[in-house]
């Protein structure tokens, strides 16, 4: 298990607030669009139960142009 695992929807999107991003709109089934008005850049996030795969946080960390080190320091 690497540092990213065992954050959940919850907690990934009280993070991404406090990077300045903010929903956007509802995507297909559970995923959700979040937007930044700051950095102009969009992020796709599922809302599902349970943990987010390590995985799946760093290619939404990829997308929202974050640094792992930015998000696990507001954690």
């Amino acid at each position: 298990m690497g540092r990213l695992s065992g954050f959940r929807y919850r907690d990934i999107i009280k993070i991404l607030k406090k990077l300045g991003f903010e929903f956007h709109r509802q995507a297909a089934g559970s995923h959700e669009i979040w937007y930044n008005g700051e950095t102009g850049l969009f992020t796709t996030i599922p809302n599902h139960p349970g943990d987010m795969p390590e995985g799946t946080l760093r290619a939404i960390l990829k997308q929202a142009a974050i640094d792992p080190e930015t998000f696990l320091g507001l954690k």
